[in-house]
């Protein structure tokens, strides 16, 4: 549990720039005292204790805003940023130097008994807001981006986003754990398939009326007004990520 304790504190310093000093980590930063709390409550709850270790996990969420359950396990360097709102099931597992931010739920999908929450890999990054349900497999190196909703197993080396979540694949690209801004998009791409196969359709209806009209007649030519087109404002604001 020391070792554990040693790697958690050490590994702010590795992912949070803002960590000045010691003494700053060790007094302000509550993913770091959540930890602390747990791993005491998590050790007595192994030794069998009935309710000292559910007592400290509820001081734990009152002075830190961050509730882990005393079953759940944790692996060494995990990293909670911020942390307020964290929640964190009974039977969840945490992999070792996981990233979590704040808002996330490692939670369950019903009452049933036995294995009901996550198994979330070593090195996987957990995004603002995300929520991953249920008994569900989540492999290695896996990054959730902020707000997404995870209901199904996730393999090794993937990125997952959107409601509900959607494996993107990104084979022989390694990216920083905390560069959240280049997370793929995978709704603007379907729609910006569907509006490239809108106007391909345009295009073909616009070249058969021009072929069927008589010579002499001015025919009607789709144009900006009922197009689809990418240039449009609103479809330009939606890709660049307004409103999203």
């Amino acid at each position: 549990m020391l070792k554990a304790l040693a790697e958690d504190f050490r590994i702010i310093f590795d992912r949070d720039p803002a960590a000045r000093n010691w003494l700053e980590v060790l007094f302000c930063y509550p993913g770091l005292q959540a930890l602390l709390f747990h791993r005491l409550a998590h050790w007595l709850w192994h030794l069998g204790l009935p309710f000292i270790p559910r007592l400290i996990s509820h001081i734990a969420r009152f002075l830190t805003g961050i509730e882990i359950h005393p079953g759940a396990t944790i692996g060494r360097g995990v990293f909670i940023d911020h942390g307020m709102g964290v929640v964190i099931g009974e039977t969840a597992i945490v992999g070792d130097y996981g990233l979590i931010y704040q808002g996330v739920t490692l939670g369950g999908t019903g009452k049933e008994s036995g294995k009901r929450h996550p198994t979330l890999g070593s090195h996987v990054v957990v995004g603002a807001g995300a929520k991953v349900l249920g008994n569900i497999q989540v492999g290695n190196n896996v990054r959730i981006g902020a707000g997404s909703v995870v209901l199904r197993e996730v393999p090794s080396d993937c990125t997952v986003v959107g409601v509900p979540g959607r494996v993107v694949h990104r084979s022989g690209e390694r990216s920083d754990l905390l560069e959240h801004g280049r997370l793929p998009d995978s709704e603007a791409k379907v729609i910006r398939a569907l509006l490239d196969r809108i106007e391909a359709l345009e295009q073909q209806v616009e070249t058969l009326n021009q072929s069927r009209q008589p010579v002499g007649v001015e025919t009607h030519r789709l144009g900006a007004k009922s197009s689809c087109r990418l240039q449009d404002k609103t479809f330009e604001e939606f890709f660049d990520g307004s409103g999203i």
